[in-house]
């Protein structure tokens, strides 16, 4: 039936009218009750009569059907969830019926409802499903909402008959796997997403379009009566589906459109709104987010189970007798099984032996579902008692001294709850949030990362990914000593106090209850208690002063615990997020290691400074001898460098410096040289001009506005008044063409200098959502430098600031330092992730006076507030 203007804008105004009444009724019902799966069920009914009716209302051939499709069909529907609807005919419709149904399309849309349809005859809906797994999943789930039921059985029938329950079986397996991998393999993202994320309302949905292909039902209930799961799990389950639903439901009402991702932005509220209460140790957000994990990891576990069960049922093995491997375990179909429901109640200790088996078995593929059931009901047979046992003791060393499958084992463990009853203070961080604005897991998670790199390093397959840790770990004696202090070195976060000496009494009591010798506890509780030190001194402080690099190998003491610690800086940095790492960091930590290293095998004595600096010249006039530049030629540039230039750079850069520079010591014009970073990523800078004000902020914020941050930057003034200053920048623009912004460098900046144009402010930027809803409070400190030799040294200070990353941070630094007339001779820029740790070193002004630097560091702690 054609509409005039004036029926249609009746019709739809009448339909949109009842939509809104309806849902805003659906609404407040739910806000009453909460209950969810009456909220999806009733706006499923809602929107069934709605469509139902204006089919009817514009009398379209009894020979057509409506069905709906996908979570529609299921008789789910989200508050901001598409209608996904297939028109089925029995031919291809003619120009009369195309228009009509057209016109049925955009009233649907008209009225309020987004639409995802598709107009298909039988054989149609077949071919496409028959090319496209999402098709043929959202059509498992059709039912009819009006019109032609013979046509509609004919397709139910047809469809049925074309599905092959083993092909879609995989295809679901394979599709999870790779939905898995987009998320990192791992439900406990900071910002997981509660629908496709491992462990959210997919894997659940996948369960039931299984079981619906395979003739098993659509419901918890239907898998508990074909053997599938049993009556506590479908309950267990359905719990769970439920908290899932009302997590999403109130999302999609909070959000007030389609949103899945439990972003920073929304956890606060959505918190609130389900009933968590913050603690004053606790966000209410936290609170939340561990129930969130915890049912996530029950769902990934009962995931396993039922389609390991189905695909039993799907694909039945040849009766093969199930191969003993000791009284309580045998080998079934290359999985590992018990011998009897109730191995682990009669044997509290073969708990610790199943993971050991699978170490030590490589043909063992996994468990089977009734091994992982009795695993993870037994995690509450581990007491005191359990944890006493010297057998049970010995198994749980031996699971981190086995050559292959230790971090699968602690993974395993950990999803069992089998290590969190193992070592309670590892059950208290599970779930655990961190916002500390650069770690991007939960801090069990981030615990099994580092454990996982350090596994790594030794594996041949990822050689290439770790050269020199692949080389370091091949000579290193007992390795499980790092992925003991992998466990323990977060394992206090959250308590209060330093987590590092925490996590340092804990492991000595590991260490002594599990007879480790003196030697080796020494290296782990060490290794926790001093975690951080590498990356703080490498990243923080001028690792070619000779007084740091001292201090830091008395701290390390001797070549075994450089080597270890070395390991493990490397293996828990790039275990926080994927976005603190970088070939400059991986450089720097190199770079401390082998120098620290060679004053090690001399006898640990801090070296000589001028033994330092003639090493580095010679080195530099070979490199210079290699470019063919004159053998004098450097003098003239060199008599104007001052001992701590020479401590500062490397005889690399010292060579780079020399021969951009030789024949122009007096110029005029600034210099300006720009290369691709020698050690990895981004861009070196090198920029020589006569002194002038703001020169500092002048380049910093040059650089910002070419889309760099500056990740380390070297400030030096020749004696005869020169500025020359280099610098190592990073593109946070996503260009990803280094190498052509080079020549824009270059001359950019020298016109810039010439000019001496007043500094230019970095361009503002968003600040992201992580520094908005968790920043953290400023830290500013000024203190003297203390150095072994401080006589010439002089007067430097060490500026030190913590902050909530944001644009134009660098900027705002040197204008006030500036303001202050104060020098800089070194930046160490540190960012994690969305925090910033930054030093520099500094001197003159007003420094010396203590009135003028609290000024200062009150100055800089307003100016850093948000």
């Amino acid at each position: 039936m054609k509409l005039d203007y004036a029926d249609r804008n009746l019709l739809v105004n009448r339909y949109k009218s009842r939509l809104q009444t309806g849902q805003a009724a659906i609404r407040e019902r739910y806000q009453a009750d909460a209950d969810a799966p009456r909220l999806l069920h009733d706006r499923c009914t809602l929107i069934d009569e709605l469509l139902c009716e204006l089919w009817t209302e514009l009398r379209f051939p009894q020979s057509l059907a409506l069905l709906a499709v996908g979570g529609y069909g299921s008789g789910k529907l989200w508050p901001a969830s598409d209608v996904d609807l297939l028109l089925l005919l029995t031919d291809r419709p003619d120009a009369a019926l195309t228009e009509g149904l057209e016109q049925l399309v955009g009233l649907f849309w008209d009225i309020g409802l987004v639409i995802g349809h598709s107009v298909r005859t039988v054989e149609e809906c077949l071919t496409e499903a028959a090319g496209d797994l999402t098709v043929k999943t959202a059509l498992v789930e059709a039912r009819l909402l009006i019109g032609n039921e013979e046509l509609c059985s004919k397709f139910t029938s047809d469809f049925r008959a074309s599905i092959d329950p083993q092909a879609f079986f995989h295809a679901k397996r394979m599709e999870q796997d790779e939905r898995y991998l987009r998320f990192q393999d791992s439900p406990y993202s900071l910002e997981p997403n509660c629908k496709e994320s491992p462990g959210g309302l997919r894997d659940l949905q996948s369960i039931l379009w299984i079981a619906q292909a395979a003739g098993y039902g659509k419901s918890w209930q239907d898998l508990e009566r074909h053997g599938f799961i049993t009556h506590e799990e479908a309950q267990g389950l359905e719990r769970r589906e439920t908290f899932l639903q009302r997590l999403r439901i109130q999302l999609h009402f909070h959000v007030g459109r389609r949103e899945d991702r439990l972003l920073f932005d929304y956890q606060t509220a959505l918190a609130e709104q389900l009933g968590f209460a913050g603690t004053p140790t606790r966000r209410s957000s936290e609170h939340l987010m561990q129930e969130y994990y915890q049912t996530a990891k029950t769902v990934t576990q009962l995931n396993t189970i039922l389609l390991q069960n189905i695909g039993s049922a799907i694909f039945p093995s040849p009766d093969q007798e199930p191969l003993p491997i000791n009284e309580r375990f045998q080998s079934a179909n290359q999985l590992l099984d018990v011998q009897h429901e109730n191995v682990f109640i009669d044997m509290p200790s073969a708990i610790l032996e199943a993971f050991l088996i699978m170490q030590q078995h490589a043909e063992l593929k996994g468990m089977t579902a009734r091994t992982i059931r009795s695993l993870w009901r037994s995690a509450n047979l581990i007491d005191n008692d359990f944890r006493e046992n010297p057998e049970n003791k010995t198994r749980f060393l031996e699971i981190l001294k086995q050559p292959q499958g230790v971090l699968h084992a602690l993974r395993r463990m950990n999803q069992f709850d089998i290590l969190g009853c193992y070592l309670p203070n590892f059950g208290a961080i599970v779930g655990q949030m961190q916002h500390d604005l650069f770690h991007a897991y939960t801090v069990d998670q981030h615990t099994l990362q580092v454990l996982r790199n350090l596994r790594r390093f030794s594996e041949t397959g990822f050689g290439h990914e770790y050269p020199f840790c692949s080389q370091l770990i091949s000579g290193f004696d007992r390795p499980w000593l790092l992925y003991i202090a992998a466990l323990f070195h977060d394992i206090a976060k959250g308590r209060g106090g330093a987590h590092s000496e925490l996590g340092a009494v804990d492991a000595q009591d590991f260490c002594d209850r599990h007879g480790l010798n003196a030697e080796d506890s020494e290296l782990v509780v060490w290794l926790v208690r001093q975690h951080l030190i590498m990356s703080n001194v490498a990243q923080k402080q001028d690792i070619s002063d000779p007084d740091v690099l001292g201090t830091f190998a008395a701290t390390v003491m001797d070549e075994r615990h450089l080597t270890a610690l070395y390991l493990f800086t490397v293996a828990d940095i790039r275990g926080t997020s994927p976005k603190v790492w970088n070939s400059w960091k991986g450089h720097l930590l190199e770079q401390l290691f082998e120098q620290t290293r060679r004053l090690l095998r001399s006898g640990g004595k801090v070296p000589v400074t001028q033994g330092v600096i003639e090493d580095r010249q010679d080195e530099a006039m070979r490199l210079l001898r290699y470019y063919a530049v004159p053998d004098a030629a450097h003098e003239r540039l060199w008599g104007q460098l001052d001992t701590v230039y020479f401590l500062r750079h490397s005889a690399e850069e010292i060579a780079w410096h020399t021969r951009a520079l030789y024949y122009r010591i007096d110029s005029k014009q600034p210099i300006v040289k720009a290369r691709i970073n020698p050690h990895g990523d981004g861009i070196e800078v090198m920029a020589y001009t006569q002194d002038q004000r703001d020169l500092f902020a002048r380049l910093v914020g040059f650089f910002s506005r070419a889309g760099y941050t500056i990740m380390d930057a070297k400030i030096h003034t020749t004696s005869h008044g020169y500025a020359l200053d280099s610098f190592m920048l990073h593109d946070v623009s996503g260009r990803d063409n280094d190498r052509d912004m080079i020549s824009y460098i270059e001359h950019e900046l020298i016109d810039r200098l010439m000019r001496q144009a007043p500094p230019e402010a970095p361009a503002t930027g968003r600040i992201s959502r992580q520094v908005k809803h968790f920043p953290i409070q400023p830290l500013v400190t000024i203190q003297p430098l203390v150095t072994l030799q401080p006589d010439e040294k002089g007067l430097l200070f060490v500026l030190s600031i913590i902050a909530s990353d944001r644009p134009g941070l660098l900027y705002t630094v040197a204008m006030a330092l500036a303001a202050h007339g104060a020098n800089l001779h070194t930046a160490k820029i540190v960012t994690l992730g969305e925090r910033a740790e930054d030093t520099f070193l500094i001197s003159g002004g007003d420094l010396d006076v203590r009135d003028s630097r609290i000024k200062l560091e009150t100055e800089l702690l307003e100016l850093l507030k948000f």
